[in-house]
């Protein structure tokens, strides 16, 4: 049985965009294939709450191979942009100043439905411990009122003398 959603979904007005993907690119470092958000509509800082949403393309680059002929988007792009999420609220809230906050892991995690071109990912995710070295968020996935994913990010900061070269 899934869990009671951290927020109802259909009070989730998309239409009001609070950050744009520009707004998001100040923020996270993701690009190209890995950005995986298109838009936050909510941040509440006092509720340790967050929402945005990613409009899954015809253009993503797994369409032509996960899986021919009725393309899925992968549960590890669906956990990615939980994640990004994640990251997102913690750097915008000033948890850390330097740096980013990576992909530390995943809990209880459990997809329920399905996410394919053409829809939009609303994601959900609330803070459940929230440190500048280590967070972790309760996420949730939405497409329309169907709950398709949710579980536990878990993310850890990474400061920018760690970055790799690229």
């Amino acid at each position: 049985m899934p869990p009671a959603p951290l927020i109802d979904p259909a009070s989730i007005d998309t239409s009001r965009v609070l950050v744009d993907r520009e707004g998001i690119h100040r923020i996270n470092p993701q690009r190209y294939e890995m950005d995986q958000l298109t838009a936050i509509v909510v941040l509440d800082e006092r509720n340790k709450l967050i929402v945005g949403y990613k409009d899954v393309g015809l253009d993503e680059f797994w369409v032509r191979g996960h899986m021919p002929g009725y393309p899925l988007m992968p549960g590890v792009l669906i956990c990615e942009a939980a994640a990004q999420l994640s990251s997102f609220y913690c750097k915008s809230v000033g948890l850390i100043e330097t740096g980013f906050v990576g992909f530390g892991g995943m809990e209880d995690v459990r997809f329920r439905g399905q996410v394919r071109p053409g829809d939009r990912l609303v994601l959900v995710g609330k803070g459940a411990r929230l440190h500048r070295r280590h967070s972790m968020f309760d996420v949730q996935g939405f497409v329309g009122t169907n709950m398709v994913f949710h579980g536990r990010v878990i993310g850890v900061s990474i400061n920018s003398h760690e970055e790799s070269p690229g």
